[in-house]
């Protein structure tokens, strides 16, 4: 627990629920792709925090929960729609509202104490305002002592206190917070999220509400008030999800695992239209099919081990995901993308909540690594349609090779340059694995020199 012997803290405001402080109302956001073609992250987002509220925002990467937050920090301006901030229309970085990032973004060459100033130098305070206001703020995340240390110095977790003092210093209204404990150790994230909780408890921040970002469900259930869940591509409001849980809460009560559950359950289930729409692109495959399925870049050694630790006991082939996350200590950026990608190649189904291996997922993991290549090869080629067409290409044509541009002009036709490299980064490495194909990085282009 943090203390505070200095005897001028920062003045307690602590908040009363119920005024409208954020009004986010139809934003929309599109990103040039170059040429006259654009790619659309934010689809008719609506949103209003009030005042006392913890509110986090969660989804996987790409759904476009870091876009919406620099709108409403005023960095960028949206395709349309509007956010109003204390009734009035946000059109540059509004007065009261201060971020946090997820990587520290601490100037190596100035203390503790100058890299907190900094952020008051703007704003006109005069020197002797600005090194009692950083003193206290850094009395007030637990720094005291370390004002005159530089950056080098200090741990990870001491870093982003750094970077949360130089946010409160400037005594906001609004914290927005861009998955803040990410960059750290598990144990650390850990601490800094409980003495953050407790002091907006004990109403010792200078602070009326908190939007944070977050891919991490548990963190979300341990912080908030509510949890807005995103749908990607684009991004937009799939679910919302009251949390009320007195604080301090426990991870291990049957009511936080029951929220966890829920969340996971409301992630993965198919019934839920706009999730539904996320996972059944067309193509009619599960979780996804046709060209425009765009692959995420997961390794096949990821993809083997979740079977054989689904396979291991307790799950014995069917787990919850919230589980076998805890088991495997892995979060939903790293879980969902290795699940989805088993359900693609039928060697898993997801919904509900839970992941159950497919008699070929136990086929895979009984077998020798051959039987497991051919195994993957033939699930490959009949459920990655990119693969099947990048091998079909070299069996048609008479040198059995073709350009990486060949391919990856086909995908742009469905989505952004940067989610074509991904996908086709994926497919290179899976038809690797398979034998399905080679591909020689030097010359960009994929052959059968070793046909399977």
């Amino acid at each position: 627990m943090l203390t505070t012997p200095n005897p001028t803290p920062l003045p307690p405001l602590r908040p009363q629920p119920g005024e409208v402080m954020l009004d986010v109302r139809g934003i929309r956001q599109a990103y040039s792709k170059g040429g006259s073609s654009t790619l659309l992250v934010l689809d008719n987002v609506n949103l209003q925090l009030r005042e006392g509220e913890i509110v986090g925002l969660l989804g996987r990467s790409g759904s476009g929960k870091s876009s919406l937050l620099r709108i409403v920090a005023g960095l960028v301006r949206p395709r349309g729609g509007e956010v109003t901030w204390l009734g009035k229309p946000i059109d540059g970085p509004p007065k009261g509202i201060a971020m946090v990032f997820q990587s520290f973004a601490l100037f190596p060459w100035l203390t503790v104490l100058e890299n907190v100033e900094i952020g008051l130098e703007p704003l006109g305070v005069p020197a002797a305002e600005r090194r009692q206001r950083s003193l206290e703020a850094i009395d007030l995340i637990g720094l005291d002592g370390f004002e005159n240390a530089y950056p080098k110095e200090l741990s990870g977790g001491m870093r982003q206190r750094v970077g949360f003092a130089r946010g409160l210093v400037v005594h906001p209204q609004l914290l927005l917070m861009d998955e803040p404990f990410s960059a750290l150790d598990v144990l650390t994230a850990e601490t800094l999220r409980t003495d953050l909780i407790d002091l907006w408890v004990e109403g010792r921040l200078p602070l009326r509400s908190i939007l944070l970002v977050t891919h991490n469900i548990e963190e979300a259930v341990l912080m908030c008030d509510r949890v807005v869940i995103f749908a990607s591509n684009p991004g937009r409001i799939a679910a919302e999800i009251k949390i009320d849980l007195p604080h301090p809460r426990n991870r291990s009560e049957p009511a936080f695992r029951q929220l966890v559950d829920d969340i996971y359950g409301r992630m993965t289930n198919p019934t839920d239209p706009k999730l539904r729409a996320e996972q059944m692109r067309p193509g009619a495959e599960q979780p996804g099919g046709g060209m425009g399925m765009t692959l995420p870049h997961v390794s096949t050694n990821l993809l083997a081990g979740l079977m054989e630790a689904l396979l291991q006991p307790p799950f014995d082939g069917k787990a919850d995901l919230p589980e076998i996350a805890d088991e495997l200590t892995m979060e939903v950026d790293e879980l969902f993308p290795l699940a989805e990608t088993l359900q693609l190649l039928h060697f898993a189904d997801v919904a509900h909540g839970d992941i159950r291996l497919t008699e070929m997922g136990r086929t895979f993991v009984d077998g020798d690594v051959d039987t497991r290549k051919k195994l993957f090869r033939e699930h490959l080629s009949a459920h990655v349609p990119i693969a099947a067409m990048i091998r079909r290409v070299l069996d048609e044509r008479s040198s059995h090779r073709a350009p990486y541009r060949r391919f990856s002009e086909e995908l742009e036709d469905f989505m952004s340059e940067e989610f074509a490299e991904e996908t086709l980064a994926a497919v290179i490495d899976w038809g690797r694995y398979a034998e399905l194909f080679a591909y020689d990085e030097q010359s960009q282009s994929f052959s059968l020199e070793d046909p399977a």
